[in-house]
């Protein structure tokens, strides 16, 4: 009588939680939270070549991953702050003129394939050395989650919205 009722009282929380990360565990891509699959780890290794771009302030090497489907409307309703594939080279090419140094970092959350979507939802770090009016220069920080929208064109991926 006594181990059936030690056997039915509820586990302490700590080694619950344990128990049921160690029973449903799938490995992960290192240093995200995203499963390692074929799939995800070619989008996480896409979005890479986007940061690594990023950081090397480069429209040259930015643009090409970019589709000329390029449409983003800032998650806003009015239409003032929409920008499609030629404005976003506008504002590359402006961005880096601006800018002197920047340091992006990248924690991938989640991998979704919608069709022939794929959205990549992710915190960043990003701090940018810039040069200001008056040519003083500061940096700014910025933390924030986005969601990159990934499409294939011809075999390869493309970001469709979310710069």
């Amino acid at each position: 009588l006594v181990a059936v009722t030690a056997s039915r009282r509820p586990l302490g929380g700590a080694l619950a939680a344990t128990l049921a990360v160690a029973g449903c565990s799938v490995p992960l891509i290192p240093n995200t939270d995203v499963p390692d699959t074929h799939e995800n780890r070619t989008a996480v290794e896409f979005c890479e070549e986007y940061r690594h771009a990023v950081e090397a302030r480069s429209p040259a090497d930015l643009l090409p991953l970019v589709s000329e489907r390029y449409y983003d409307d800032n998650g806003t309703p009015s239409s003032d702050d929409d920008f499609d594939y030629d404005d976003l080279r506008e504002r590359l090419t402006a961005w880096a003129a601006e800018s002197i140094d920047v340091r992006y970092e990248i924690r991938y959350r989640r991998v979704t394939f919608r069709g022939d979507r794929v959205l990549v939802d992710y915190t960043y770090t990003g701090s940018f050395k810039i040069r200001g009016p008056d040519d003083e220069e500061r940096w700014e920080r910025r933390l924030r989650d986005n969601r990159i929208e990934l499409v294939y064109e011809n075999e390869e991926l493309r970001i469709l919205s979310g710069l």
